[in-house]
């Protein structure tokens, strides 16, 4: 596995933003107001040819008062417990503060080595006021921009050379990773389902709807294979969503979709689907990415037989869209079902990877036209001449016909879910094209 290296400091100090110039995304939040880090933001990165995952943790020392002190707090020691490499910030803009020096002394009593970094030292004159932190002791100190990139180079260096050396024993090893995003409407259990996932407390819970406000990466290792859990915020009906904070973290939520392999929508079970869960899987489908319907909290209601029996009927009317998504129960609070959740994944992921012959596909559908001809459109008949398979993740396949016009949505409908059935796609997308012969210079159509 990757190197970890942790990014501490006091609150407001630029780690967010350091975090983004190495991992070259904008996935961490970046705000004037202090706190605005709570979880561990997990992210990848290449630092002079080498592999890490870097972690942005809340401020060290967050006041008292703010929401969720304590929590983030925690994060902070769990990020330092399993960190190869501690990365230290501080602001030259600030100047040394009290605080600085009580994260010095938290960080003297960790066994794991620490740089430490000076940031926002972007003129001869910071860097020159900046020297006073070393009165916390320090032999080294950079001095850098991260926003502009000063002395970043110079810092990544010496994070190499402190690194363990890799263990080619363990690179590949399980195959390719997973990514699994959990997406939901606020307060549906998605970071309890991660904790629950993972056996340990990795991101804030709290009943409070909106906790969660990046999208949080959580490595993690199952029977063999890596997979990484990409915890997000809560998505609110558009009306209801503020501005600001909120509204970048429903953009980061949604984007967490595209980098994923697989989107675990979750519904509250004592609130049933609603029109919000319908559109945010309807946004996986769109992003072409595999689906899987999770039903949270169902111990709330799994002795109620009357709501229990209420509530199937109206999720499989709701799943008609797509009824081939798989649908579990669970309880992430009790664990109830919970370890039914990777190994549907698994098979989710092989289904959503799959390459097809070309002979099986054409053989399977030269027997739907068979059984059922396209309609007669305006007096004309399309016609399908062969298929082929472009692409996987998910499956996509090129049908050759006379004009794409004529492909009526019943029946695209109707193709996509027999072949489907014919080619033993029971959990994933299928992803369908027309086209077209092209036309010579001389009109006719090109064979």
């Amino acid at each position: 596995m990757a190197s970890i290296i942790a990014i501490v400091g006091r609150p407001n100090v630029g780690k967010s933003t350091l975090f983004n110039r190495l991992t070259r995304t904008r996935r961490a939040l970046v705000d004037n107001m202090p706190g605005v880090t709570r979880d561990r933001l997990y992210g990848r990165a290449k630092i002079e040819g080498r592999e890490v995952t870097l972690v942005d943790t809340g401020g060290f020392d967050p006041p008292a008062d703010q929401a969720f002190a304590a929590e983030v707090h925690a994060q902070i020691e769990l990020a330092l417990n399993e960190a190869d490499l501690v990365l230290c910030l501080a602001d030259a803009r600030a100047g040394l503060t009290p605080q600085d020096r009580e994260v010095a002394r938290t960080l003297r009593r960790t066994a794991k080595p620490v740089i430490w970094a000076v940031n926002k030292a972007d003129s001869p004159s910071l860097e020159d006021a900046a020297a006073e932190f070393y009165a916390l002791g320090v032999e080294h100190l950079h001095f850098i921009s991260a926003a502009h990139g000063l002395g970043v180079l110079e810092l990544c260096r010496e994070m190499v050379d402190l690194l363990p050396p890799e263990d080619p024993a363990q690179t590949g090893e399980g195959g390719e990773e997973i990514r699994l995003a959990l997406v939901g409407r606020p307060n549906v259990g998605k970071s309890s389902l991660v904790n629950a996932l993972t056996g340990s407390p990795r991101v804030v819970v709290s009943n409070v709807p909106g906790t969660t406000r990046d999208a949080v990466d959580t490595p993690l290792e199952f029977q063999g294979r890596p997979y990484v859990l990409i915890d997000t915020a809560g998505v609110r009906r558009q009306g209801r969503v503020k501005r600001g904070l909120e509204k970048a973290g429903v953009f980061r939520s949604l984007r967490a979709v595209e980098r994923a392999h697989v989107a675990a929508v979750l519904l509250d079970g004592e609130e049933g689907g609603t029109d919000q869960d319908l559109k945010l899987a309807g946004h996986v489908l769109a992003s072409h990415r595999a689906l899987i319907m999770v039903v949270n909290k169902w111990d709330l209601v799994k002795d109620d037989e009357y709501r229990r029996g209420l509530l199937e009927k109206e999720l499989e009317r709701s799943r008609r869209f797509a009824p081939w998504t798989p649908l579990l129960f669970m309880s992430a609070k009790t664990g109830q079902g919970v370890g039914k959740l990777l190994p549907t994944v698994e098979r989710v992921f092989s289904e959503y990877t799959r390459r097809l012959s070309t002979g099986q596909l054409n053989q399977a559908l030269e027997s739907i036209l068979d059984h059922h001809p396209p309609p007669m459109i305006k007096g004309k008949r399309l016609k399908v001449y062969y298929a082929s398979q472009v692409a996987t993740r998910p499956p996509t396949i090129v049908l050759m016909v006379n004009d794409p016009k004529r492909v009526h949505f019943s029946y695209r409908r109707y193709l996509n879910n027999e072949l489907r059935r014919a080619l033993g796609l029971d959990m994933a997308p299928l992803r369908l094209i027309f086209r077209g012969k092209e036309r010579s210079k001389g009109g006719k159509r090109r064979p």
